[in-house]
């Protein structure tokens, strides 16, 4: 019995130790990898801190933030596109904060008014189990994903939770001369795509357990999979080129603890984190002030083919154009086809 009270007791006093300290709340997509290290790098130089981290797609951590604007659950938001964070800007769900490297960025990196900076620059890239499928026989160009000889062979993240995928597919529209035509290669692909995935940890378990032999993803995190899980994977920038986003970060507009927050950020997006993010998680700085010489030699030697995207177009149409094809195309691309008197065929 007295053993049971001293263990209460002791349970109780580690309790209020931990309630005695701050709480900073983090909404990310960068995965439970590179979020478990930030958030021990922080609390060793910050003990009185205790960081929570969310880790959810980029769409949804802006979703969450503009659903909660009345009461801000989280502090900072850290990666999502720069279409996500532009949007957040114009509504009013972000603090200014003009960090001390801000000199040291190019200008379509960053918000005009303080409001996002971007953090690396992400592209795009057509991904494939390696173990399945030789490279005599890969996809080279979007285009290709369309041949029937890929259908119930595509895996593909649910879109309208990721900014990732819509920074895909609204790039796909784009490529074509009209909507119309956008949203017919997207039927066409719906052809071919065998399952949607909820999450990435499901794209990336489907893909290794070649459920599937092909997805489009971004190519930090498909490189972690292979580099940290083993994963037989392989990828390229497709041959016309790839939409390469900025990958953002920002302050929520009357977080709870944003001077938590600014440490953060600023511990974050220091050089010598670039640099650790570039060798450990496979990401590109967008620093110019960052040494080449202290980057991976895949960051020098990258041949990323950026595509001309228009970015402003995405922010303010993307969001009609994910609505339409989930309630419209997707699962029944081949009868969206027919319904609409398009060829089937590309």
């Amino acid at each position: 019995m007295k053993h049971t009270l001293f263990v209460a007791i002791l349970l109780f006093a580690g309790c209020a130790s931990e309630s005695k300290k701050e709480t900073l709340v983090i909404y990310s997509p960068h995965g439970k990898e590179m979020l478990s290290a930030f958030e021990r790098i922080f609390e060793e130089a910050h003990p009185d801190v205790d960081v929570q981290w969310l880790d959810m797609g980029g769409q949804n951590a802006y979703d969450r933030i503009r659903t909660e604007r009345a009461r801000p659950q989280a502090s900072l938001w850290w990666g999502g596109s720069n279409v996500a964070f532009e949007r957040a800007g114009a509504e009013g769900l972000l603090e200014p904060y003009r960090p001390t490297w801000a000199d040291h960025i190019d200008t379509q990196a960053r918000s005009g008014e303080d409001l996002w900076y971007g953090t690396f620059y992400t592209p795009e890239v057509i991904a494939f189990n390696s173990r399945t499928l030789p490279d005599t026989e890969l996809p080279l160009d979007w285009d290709d994903l369309l041949d029937p000889k890929w259908k119930d062979r595509i895996l593909i993240r649910y879109p309208l939770d990721s900014a990732t995928m819509r920074t895909i597919f609204g790039a796909m529209i784009m490529r074509q001369p009209t909507l119309e035509d956008g949203y017919a290669w997207l039927a066409r692909l719906d052809m071919n795509t065998k399952t949607y995935t909820a999450d990435p940890t499901q794209l990336y378990l489907k893909l290794a357990r070649e459920e599937g032999e092909v997805t489009l993803w971004n190519m930090p995190d498909i490189f972690l999979q292979m580099s940290d899980n083993g994963y037989p994977f392989g990828w390229f920038v497709p041959a016309s080129g790839t939409p390469v986003l900025t990958d953002g970060i920002a302050l929520v507009k009357n977080g709870p603890n944003l001077a938590r927050a600014r440490q953060f950020y600023e511990m974050a997006t220091s050089d010598s984190a670039m640099v650790y993010q570039s060798r450990l998680f496979y990401r590109i700085p967008t620093r110019t002030d960052i040494q080449p010489e202290s980057l991976p030699d895949w960051v020098r030697q990258a041949d990323l083919r950026p595509m001309d995207v228009d970015w402003v177009r995405l922010a303010d149409e993307g969001a009609s154009w994910m609505q339409y094809w989930d309630e419209n195309i997707k699962g029944r691309g081949e009868a969206y086809l027919k319904e609409k008197g398009i060829p089937v065929a590309p």
